[in-house]
Formats: structure tokens, sequence, C-alpha cells
């Protein structure tokens, strides 16, 4: 069996990850996927692929799966009115199909 889900992707600062998650989960969120990301984007180029002593300038994606579309744009707008202005940060929600519907 498989249930529509909504997918939030959130592409934050690495030092943002733990408030991020706090945020998710207060929101009530039951789980997420945090994975290590770089690239370039109009705050320029951050990257992990660099050795360094501090994970300042790492990035994190976190994929967060919601039952609602609902909960996952309370998450979003939550993160907009903390982190937006200060951070480079950007979210995303799409639609996707999910396999293991009780989950959600």
């Amino acid at each position: 069996m498989s249930q529509q889900v909504w997918k939030l992707v959130i592409v934050a600062e690495e030092i943002l990850s733990k408030k991020l998650i706090k945020l998710i989960k207060a929101a009530g969120a039951t789980g997420y996927t945090v994975n290590a990301a770089g690239g370039e984007g109009s705050r320029n180029v951050r990257s992990t692929g660099e050795p360094s002593v501090s994970h300042t300038l790492a990035n994190v994606k976190i994929e967060v799966l919601t039952g609602t579309r609902e909960l996952a744009d309370t998450i979003t707008r939550e993160i907009e009115a903390k982190y937006y202005a200060d951070f480079s940060i950007i979210t995303y929600i799409y639609p996707v199909e999910a396999l293991r519907d009780h989950k959600f």
C-alpha cells in the first residue's frame, strides 16, 4: 500500500541543524533525514568537499516527510520567520508517494 505524502526539503548552513531539527520535532513531524550538502547560490559557494577546522562553511540537506501539506507549510513558515533573513537557507515542498503508508 502507498500513500501520498509531502516531502519538505531544507538546505541550510550546518550551524542551524540542531535548531532546525528541534523546530521540525516541535511542529509535530515524526522523523527526518539529514545529509551533508554543498553547492553554489546567491550567497556564494558552500561545500563540504574541502578540509576544514570548522564546519561553519558546510551545508546540510534535511528531508522531512509529512502526512499533510499543512504541516510542511507550518514548518516552512517557521523557518522563514526565524532564519531566512540571516542565513543561507532554502526550502521546497513536493508531493511524493510513500510505500509505507502507516508511518504517516
